[in-house]
């Protein structure tokens, strides 16, 4: 019975791990989150200011996580002071609140062996180096369609990622996320099998921007 409760314990712990050492990870994934399904499935009912009529968000950052080729660390130990509020605040643009951005620091950026500061400044040049579809922020009412269009759409706008590099992830019959995976010097690699878990719907909704 003991051996068996030691063997779950090893293999739920193998997915992710909390207190890892940090700057010790194998790659990143990119996580752009689509603002008018985070605001339908959370944001609306916490009176959240990023999902107001005129705001204008879609594809935000979501994070940059660092990841292992099997699972990821979170909020590793490290001798990295915390983000200022200004700091935090210098990412709403991009990320749409303050409290995300510290929240991702203090889970994910304190992985990555880097200072708040150079953590953000590496967030916000990995965002700015994908080109996000246009085409999908002109929308104007929801509609559905298959998940991959949207994975079509990000490959079309950028060339040098491959379906091996992304994926799109669905809630709750919504698009979520889509999924970037990149090299520590943030050039696009292959996902790692535990990221690669593309959406399969054929009619997952896809809402305007607000």
């Amino acid at each position: 019975m003991k051996r068996w409760l030691l063997a779950m314990i090893w293999l739920g712990g193998a997915a992710w791990a909390e207190g890892e050492r940090a700057g010790d990870f194998d790659y990143y994934v990119l996580a752009l989150s689509w603002t008018p399904t985070w605001c339908a499935l959370e944001g609306d009912a916490r009176g959240s200011a990023q999902c107001e009529a005129g705001q204008g968000f879609g594809f935000t950052l979501h994070g940059l996580w660092p990841q292992y080729e099997e699972g990821w660390p979170s909020f590793c130990p490290t001798n990295a002071r915390p983000p200022s509020r200004g700091e935090t605040e210098a990412m709403v643009d991009i990320m749409g609140s303050s409290g995300l951005a510290w929240h991702q620091w203090r889970k994910h950026g304190s992985c990555s062996g880097l200072s708040a500061q150079d953590y953000f400044r590496l967030s916000r040049l990995a965002y700015e180096g994908v080109n996000r579809p246009a085409l999908l922020r002109r929308l104007d009412r929801p509609v559905r369609l298959p998940a991959t269009v949207i994975e079509e759409a990000f490959l079309e706008e950028n060339p040098a990622l491959s379906a091996d590099m992304l994926t799109v992830t669905c809630r709750e019959g919504r698009v979520q996320e889509v999924r970037i995976c990149l090299t520590r010097d943030l050039e696009p690699r292959d996902c790692a099998r535990d990221v690669a878990r593309d959406c399969s719907l054929q009619d997952a909704l896809f809402a305007p921007m607000r």
